[in-house]
């Protein structure tokens, strides 16, 4: 499975503005659609799935940290929100980018709970470990056990894969 992810930097042209743009919104939209899943201290926040798109091209990668960034305005711990969870993101996409197996990149958002954990402590007051487990539970369940099968259909699916490889194409 390693051989189909796009390694490489990401060159930024009208073509990866939008696709930018495109998965900020993507992600945004199903943030906010489920938005009291997303936000609390145990959060299953669905959009997360959509970080495993930079397994298959680190392209996504800009769009997923704007998208997060972008969500978190509407987070109840606002400023805390927008600086742990965009960070938090930015660290998976970055590890993601750099991690050949698929089970791997799955478990990064999981990690990324300890960073979550932080604004969530900081806005509730609450024990950093009991808000550590609680974020990384969630981010468990929808990136591990819903993304990583979901996203090993979509790579049995070759005609897919070439869409979604938008860097191979530019």
């Amino acid at each position: 499975m390693s051989n189909l992810k796009a390694r490489g930097k990401v060159t930024f042209n009208a073509r990866t503005i939008a696709i930018t743009g495109i998965t900020a919104a993507v992600y945004l939209a199903a943030t906010l659609l489920i938005a009291p899943l997303g936000f609390e201290a145990v959060q299953f926040r669905i959009s997360e799935v959509m970080v495993l798109l930079c397994y298959i091209d680190p392209v996504f990668g800009p769009g997923l940290i704007l998208g997060c960034a972008l969500a978190n305005c509407f987070s109840p711990f606002f400023i805390i929100d927008i600086f742990t969870g965009t960070l938090a993101t930015a660290f998976v996409v970055f590890m993601i980018n750099r991690t050949r197996s698929l089970m791997v990149a799955t478990l990064w958002p999981t990690v990324s709970g300890l960073i979550i954990a932080v604004g969530i402590t900081l806005a509730y007051h609450t024990p950093y470990w009991l808000n550590a487990a609680a974020v990384m539970i969630g981010q468990f369940v929808v990136v591990t056990i819903i993304g990583y099968p979901v996203f090993r259909l979509i790579m049995k699916n070759e005609r897919l894969m070439v869409l979604l490889r938008t860097g191979k194409r530019c």
